[in-house]
């Protein structure tokens, strides 16, 4: 498999957190740049590219305008993007990885939003007792 088999920045090899981590590192700017020239904290950033969080619109637009790429390049992998990783070579076992990766993500976000809603639970037990 080489990269011309591959989307590399397409909704099913990359999140939204790739693809700004991947903008990002083609307009060759540090995570701390980004998160300056936005006026966001570093670790809001990085929450983004670690698919935690993501920014509302108004931040997104700014994100897309600084890293020179759409919104729906951002959102979806498609239209106007950087290009793919230069001369990558990887190994076969790249999609056996890739598929792991996946399934390591979706345990994530399940448990993401299983917290979020208990959080939110633990919120109004808070709030009832008062």
């Amino acid at each position: 498999m080489n990269d011309l088999d591959t989307d590399w920045y397409g909704p099913d090899s990359a999140t939204f957190g790739d693809r700004v981590a991947g903008a990002r590192e083609a307009a060759d700017m540090s995570q701390a740049e980004l998160a300056r020239r936005l006026g966001i904290k570093k670790a809001t950033l990085i929450g983004w590219e670690d698919d935690i969080s993501e920014p509302r619109a108004n931040r997104l637009s700014m994100l897309a305008g600084l890293l020179n790429v759409s919104i729906k390049w951002l959102l979806t992998g498609e239209g106007e993007g950087p290009s793919a990783p230069d001369e990558l070579t990887v190994g076969d076992d790249f999609a056996g990885v890739l598929a792991e990766l996946r399934e390591i993500r979706a345990v994530m976000r399940t448990n993401a939003e299983r917290t979020a809603r208990l959080e939110k639970r633990l919120r109004q037990l808070v709030q009832d007792h008062r």
